[in-house]
């Protein structure tokens, strides 16, 4: 048992720190059709919009503990809506970054994994994902966002120790292409809904209310932000 053991921790160490070798191009593009078709149809994205929804709020809460705020719990709701709450100034540098931080997590997170692609290392983007949820998830707050992510959690531990090589990067281009595509569509959400004089409290608003900037000017750069990664990143995940 011990001598498994011993085996198996470098094996696993090597396999973290170690690069795989890059999918075919056409598994790539089918992985960016496949993310493209659970983002653009309505009817699937209020459905996978859960996922964005986990980066949103996760983003939230790691800016949170960076800024030195107190997290006390996130919440996700069935309709995709998502609530941080953290304790602290509620002004400040730390209080700007953490409500930026929603809009911006999911595309950033999506830059952040085609460039782990990018240079190879799929096996370490999948188990960072693994230890970023179930970090996330001590924090959770109510049941419906405790399954969301451990649905999710379990997912990605299946993936990364249970199926081979072709799988594993199958599904690590698919999961960035849908952050990088399903990054951007929130920002167009929100300004569809503050044009009907709806979302009043979104993080836009909050970000006016604390820089006494205009919450267009924040809507601006969720744009940026969202836009500018999903280009950076799909070229970095179309060289192959």
């Amino acid at each position: 048992m011990d001598s498994t053991a011993a085996t198996a921790l470098p094996d696993l160490w090597d396999r973290l720190v170690g690069t795989q070798p890059d999918p075919d191009l056409w598994v790539v593009l089918a992985t960016m059709v496949a993310a493209l078709a659970i983002v653009v149809p309505h009817t699937l994205w209020r459905v996978s919009r859960n996922a964005i929804t986990i980066a949103h709020e996760g983003g939230h809460g790691l800016v949170a503990l960076l800024t030195g705020r107190t997290l006390t719990g996130i919440r996700l709701h069935s309709d995709t809506s998502g609530l941080t709450v953290s304790r602290g100034k509620p002004h400040g540098l730390g209080m700007i970054l953490t409500a930026a931080a929603g809009y911006t997590a999911p595309p950033l997170l999506g830059l952040g994994g085609a460039a782990l692609l990018g240079a190879g290392r799929i096996t370490l983007l999948l188990w960072l994902a693994t230890v970023l949820l179930v970090a996330m998830l001590v924090m959770i707050r109510n049941a419906y966002g405790a399954v969301t992510v451990l649905l999710t959690g379990g997912t990605f531990l299946t993936v990364s120790w249970l199926t081979g090589p072709q799988v594993q990067a199958a599904f690590a281009y698919a999961v960035v292409w849908f952050l990088l595509l399903g990054g951007v569509r929130p920002a167009f959400e929100l300004q569809a809904k503050r044009s009907r004089g709806g979302a009043g409290d979104s993080d836009a608003d909050q970000l006016s209310r604390l820089t006494h900037a205009p919450a267009a000017l924040w809507l601006f750069l969720f744009h940026a932000v969202s836009l500018c990664s999903l280009i950076g990143g799909g070229r970095w995940l179309l060289e192959v």
